[in-house]
């Protein structure tokens, strides 16, 4: 019987058994009736956490948003734009936990198997870039340098994201994120070094 929408961990409960199920059975074939009762929980109770089936996908985006942004804005006065991505990634370990990993490859698996899931995907990221942007700004970031920062931001965290999953160890992921923020940095150097030496070459 399903129990009261005060019933304790509700949304937890629920995000585990829509996930369990969307892998299971695929996300189209899977019901909020039959997550609900999954869980051990009713419909309204369902709608009481997330809007859609959708949003057990795609809700916690919302958080890492506000996260990054708050974090940026935080920021010593003369913290860097690397230094503001890196008090962005840290904050982020309050919402990427180790629990949270296995969700995470769950999350990957069903959003690969449906179009429409992947272009909601993408729109939430963008979404997390212009908050990134914003609190850049804010800043007194320059506009170009903003949009540079945010979208570097976000491939960071797409890297260490794929990073953290794949771990056998349970480094933290804010040490991901730095690793794969510091790779893009070194990445970045190279292909300015090698633009410089086929300059050389071809004027030899």
């Amino acid at each position: 019987m399903p129990v009261s929408r005060w019933a304790p961990n509700a949304r937890e409960r629920l995000e585990t058994a829509a996930l369990d199920l969307f892998v299971e059975n695929g996300y189209e074939e899977t019901t909020v009736a039959q997550i609900a009762d999954r869980a051990g929980l009713n419909r309204a109770t369902f709608f009481r956490h997330f809007a859609d089936k959708r949003e057990v996908l795609f809700g916690g985006e919302d958080v890492l948003a506000g996260l990054f942004a708050d974090a940026i804005r935080a920021a010593s006065p003369d913290a860097t734009l690397t230094e503001c991505l890196q008090a962005a990634f840290t904050a982020a370990e309050v919402a990427m936990t180790p629990q949270q990993r296995a969700k995470a490859a769950q999350r990957v698996l069903v959003v690969a198997a449906n179009s429409e899931l992947q272009e909601r995907g993408l729109l939430k990221h963008a979404r997390i870039a212009r908050s990134i942007n914003a609190a850049l700004r804010e800043r007194g970031v320059d506009e170009l340098t903003a949009r540079l920062g945010a979208e570097v931001g976000m491939l960071a965290f797409t890297i260490a994201v794929e990073r953290w999953m794949e771990s056998d160890h349970d480094e933290p992921f804010p040490l991901h994120a730095a690793a794969a923020l510091s790779d893009l940095q070194v990445r970045a150097a190279e292909l300015d070094s090698r633009s410089r030496l086929s300059a050389l070459r071809e004027f030899s």
